[in-house]
């Protein structure tokens, strides 16, 4: 009997485990349309893995810091501040509105996001959770440009023991992501007060 009971509360966290999926998948695609796989997964492995790599040379990451701040306009900027990566929320998005319009530096949202990349999990973790993921994307049947290819794309990816990919070509023309990732708990103590109750 315990045998049963106890295989009736897996069954039930896998399902409410696709269902955290595919809400978050939903939302994702209602406020990104253009977004194709290649996008969802992105913002997931960001939410659980944070920056794409260990930053090793902060200068070069301020002088690419600089670059893109001198070189994008607000207009071309999304209207949001910040926002929350993937399912996990373990990191944030922080755009660079924040700091074009004045809110935080330069320099503190660098620093926030050179802290922020100092480490992360393992690569077969994550690995191992976007199965779980792509699976319950799957039994969404979800009509996206290139899904197959991007998922075979993703696979080899992570085959080669990598897991960063960019934005898709369309996502990027679309919303211009320009942002950098910073951990949760550095994001709440350092940069959302700054921020007061815009989002």
């Amino acid at each position: 009997m315990r045998g049963i009971v106890l295989s009736m509360v897996l069954l039930l966290s896998v399902s409410m485990s696709a269902q955290d999926v595919q809400g978050f998948v939903g939302g994702l695609l209602r406020d990104y349309p253009k977004a194709r796989l290649l996008d969802i997964y992105k913002s997931c492995f960001q939410g659980y893995m944070g920056a794409e790599h260990l930053v090793l040379d902060k200068e070069s990451v301020g002088a690419y810091l600089d670059t893109e701040l001198s070189s994008t306009s607000l207009d071309e900027l999304m209207p949001w501040y910040y926002e929350p990566c993937g399912m996990d929320s373990s990191y944030y998005r922080v755009s660079l509105r924040a700091v074009k319009e004045g809110f935080i530096s330069r320099d503190l949202l660098l620093d926030a996001f050179v802290r922020s990349a100092a480490s992360h999990p393992p690569v077969e973790t994550w690995r191992d959770r976007w199965q779980q993921i792509i699976g319950a994307i799957d039994e969404m049947n979800l009509d996206l440009p290139n899904y197959q290819e991007d998922k075979q794309f993703i696979d080899s990816i992570l085959t080669a023991g990598k897991y960063a990919i960019s934005h898709s070509p369309q996502y990027r023309e679309a919303y211009h992501p320009h942002y950098r990732i910073v951990e949760r708990g550095i994001f709440e103590r350092d940069i959302k007060p700054m921020l007061g109750f815009r989002h």
